[in-house]
C-alpha cells in the first residue's frame, strides 16, 4: 500500500465518487481508478460498490478504513515533526524555574540560544519544587529547572545543567569585606538572615551543628528579595546560592571549609515524547558552557 493510495481511498470515501474524488487529490480519473484497482488486488477484494450514482463502502472498506485513516494520520504528523524540526516553528515552549534559582545565568543562556535559534519561543514561570512537578505531570510545562538535593520522584527524568556554589552575602563594610573566602567556622556569633526556602537549608543548618556553630535568626523570609533587603540594610549576613544574588547594596564572597554547592536540573515527564524544539533547547541548555 501506498501513500498515495491511501490518499485517494479516503478521498472517494469523502466524496462519494470517482470525478470529484480525482479533482480533490489533483490527479486524473484513470490514474486514481488504476491506483485504486491495485489497492483493492493486494487486499483481496473490492473496497466500494454502487448505490444508485454514489460510491459506498463494501464490508472489505469499512474493515480497513480505520487503519487506512490511523495510517493517513500518522504519515501526517510525521510530516509536521520533520517541518517544525526544519523550520525550529512549534508551539511556545514552557519552563518552569524554581523560585530559588536567579535569573541571571539563564538570561546569559537564553541571549545565546536566541542568536543560534532566532524561531525559538519561550514562556518562564516560577514557582516551588512540589508545584513545578505537578505542572509537568499535568503536561502544563515541557521542563523545569529544579534543584533536588532529595532526589526525584520515579516518574521524572533529569539532566545534569550545571553546578552552583554558595556564598556568604553581607552589608559594605563588615568584616567579610576584608577576606576572599568565608569558612563556616567564622560566620560563629554573626547576626544572621534566615532564607527560609533554600532547599539545602537543612544541609548547611546540620553543617553548623556538627560543628557546633550556633546560629540563630531573628530575621527571616522565604523571598530572596526581602532577605536581600534585610541583608542590605544590615539585618545579618546570608547563605545563598552565587547566581541567586542580585542586589547591588550587597557582597558575597565564597564560603568554604566546607564548600556547599547544589546541581541545577533540566527536568521533564519520563516517557513523554519531546518535540522537535524542545529537545533542541534540552540539548542546548545541557551543552551550554556555564563557567564561561
Amino acid at each position: 500500500m501506498e501513500m498515495h493510495q491511501v490518499r485517494y481511498f479516503l478521498a472517494l470515501c469523502r466524496h462519494g465518487g470517482f470525478t470529484r474524488a480525482a479533482e480533490a487529490c489533483e490527479v486524473s480519473q484513470p490514474a486514481l481508478t488504476a491506483a485504486m484497482k491495485r489497492l483493492e488486488h493486494e487486499l483481496g477484494g473490492p473496497l466500494f460498490h454502487r448505490e444508485g450514482k454514489r460510491l459506498v463502502l463494501s464490508r472489505l472498506g469499512e474493515i480497513v478504513k480505520p487503519h487506512i485513516e490511523q495510517l493517513h494520520g500518522e504519515s501526517q504528523a510525521a510530516m509536521q515533526v520533520a517541518r517544525d524540526f526544519h523550520l525550529l516553528k512549534a508551539t511556545p515552549l514552557s519552563l518552569g524555574v524554581m523560585h530559588t534559582i536567579g535569573p541571571a545565568r539563564l538570561g546569559r543562556f537564553l541571549e545565546r540560544y536566541r542568536y543560534e535559534h532566532p524561531r525559538a519561543e519561550l514562556a518562564v514561570s516560577a514557582g516551588a519544587l512540589p508545584d513545578l512537578l505537578a505542572r509537568l505531570e499535568r503536561g502544563e510545562l515541557d521542563f523545569a529547572l529544579v534543584s533536588a538535593p532529595e532526589g526525584l520522584p520515579d516518574g521524572f527524568r533529569s539532566e545534569t545543567t550545571y553546578r552552583e556554589r554558595y556564598v556568604v552575602v553581607f552589608m559594605p563594610g563588615h568584616r567579610f569585606e576584608r577576606m576572599d573566602t568565608i569558612a563556616l567556622a567564622d560566620v560563629a556569633g554573626e547576626s544572621y538572615v534566615d532564607r527560609l526556602a533554600c532547599e539545602m537549608r537543612d544541609t548547611v543548618m546540620a553543617l553548623c551543628s556538627e560543628r557546633k556553630i550556633d546560629l540563630y535568626a531573628r530575621f527571616r523570609s522565604e523571598r530572596d528579595d526581602w532577605i536581600e533587603s534585610m541583608v542590605a540594610a544590615g539585618l545579618g549576613f546570608a547563605f545563598m546560592p552565587e547566581y541567586s544574588v542580585a542586589h547591588r547594596g550587597v557582597l558575597a564572597r565564597p564560603l568554604v571549609e566546607p564548600r556547599v554547592e547544589r546541581t541545577l536540573l533540566l527536568v521533564d515527564r519520563r516517557g513523554r515524547q519531546r518535540s522537535p524544539s524542545a529537545q533542541n533547547f534540552a540539548q542546548a541548555l545541557v551543552a551550554h558552557r556555564w563557567a564561561d
